[in-house]
């Protein structure tokens, strides 16, 4: 019984976790331990087991997202959120998928804790206010307060007329294809005066450390790309020699959007999402941190 209750809510507290943690390991690690603290109760003496498990994998979220910035004024580089093939949810409707979106996780580092759980409840999963309340401690009318503020920072970031799916997908197919070949021309053209570029390596990999800015240093830095790929290979462990042959990339569809997914030997070894704005390149996030691999799927070799 404590287990089939559980499991019926899994779904539900994985994609709350992962949206409010950008990283489906943390996510992963939080649901275990609302497991924990949901078979040491009786469930008999729980009203609604719904809000009961929500509440507790929302605060242990919180509380777990606080301590991982604290860890994370160390990182090497920039952090971006880690990336998933399969939504933590196995979400099919629209918003759901948008919410989980890289590009929307990417501003959500920008909230605090709080406001980020808040955002993530009442935009994503469409909790009354009321229980949102219930669920951070705190009264009804602070918690709008911080919805609205936590939505208005939102829209402040995210550009006001994103390209569609489809566009975007025809767009990082042309992008995958002059960043494998090292066109510098066919990358500046598909790229904003002012487009950026924000890597992560986590010291583990080759990134750049901070945020690239203007098309020319971005399309400058891609296009050199193959002709850096022996070292890359190498600060991945992998033979540069033998590696070349097992090249594979692919458009595919990671956090509900078109990405650009590259593997070694059957090794998922860098992701790029692309923002895109009036057909045109805008912001290029680059995951290249092996730890933040396992949960994308490989290209498919044939």
């Amino acid at each position: 019984m404590t287990t089939d209750v559980f499991e019926e809510h899994r779904s539900l507290l994985a994609g709350v976790a992962y949206r409010v943690l950008g990283s489906a390991s943390d996510a992963e690690d939080v649901v275990q331990e609302a497991w924990l603290r949901w078979s040491a109760v009786d469930p008999g003496k729980v009203d609604d087991a719904r809000a009961y498990l929500v509440t507790v994998t929302s605060r242990l979220s919180i509380d777990r997202l606080r301590s991982a910035r604290s860890r994370r004024e160390s990182y090497v580089g920039e952090w971006l959120p880690e990336p998933v093939s399969d939504l933590p949810d196995g979400a099919e409707r629209a918003e759901l998928a948008d919410s989980v979106e890289f590009a929307l996780l990417v501003v959500l580092e920008s909230l605090t804790p709080l406001e980020r759980a808040v955002f993530v409840l009442r935009e994503a999963f469409q909790f009354p206010y009321a229980e949102i309340a219930r669920v951070i401690g705190r009264e009804e009318a602070a918690t709008r307060q911080l919805a609205r503020r936590a939505r208005d920072h939102v829209q402040e970031r995210r550009p006001r007329f994103e390209a569609d799916r489809a566009t975007r997908r025809r767009i990082t197919e042309r992008f995958l294809g002059a960043c494998m070949e090292g066109d510098l021309a066919g990358l500046t053209g598909l790229l904003a005066e002012d487009a950026t570029l924000v890597g992560d390596g986590g010291g583990k990999a080759k990134a750049p450390l901070r945020v690239l800015k203007g098309a020319s240093k971005v399309g400058r830095f891609l296009a050199a790309l193959p002709g850096n790929a022996d070292r890359f290979f190498a600060s991945l462990g992998l033979d540069p020699a033998e590696s070349w042959n097992d090249i594979r990339s692919e458009v595919t569809e990671v956090n509900g959007g078109p990405a650009a997914v590259i593997s070694v030997g059957g090794r998922t070894v860098t992701l790029v999402v692309l923002e895109v704005v009036d057909d045109r390149v805008q912001h290029v996030y680059l995951v290249a941190n092996p730890d933040k691999m396992s949960r994308l799927r490989t290209p498919d070799p044939s």
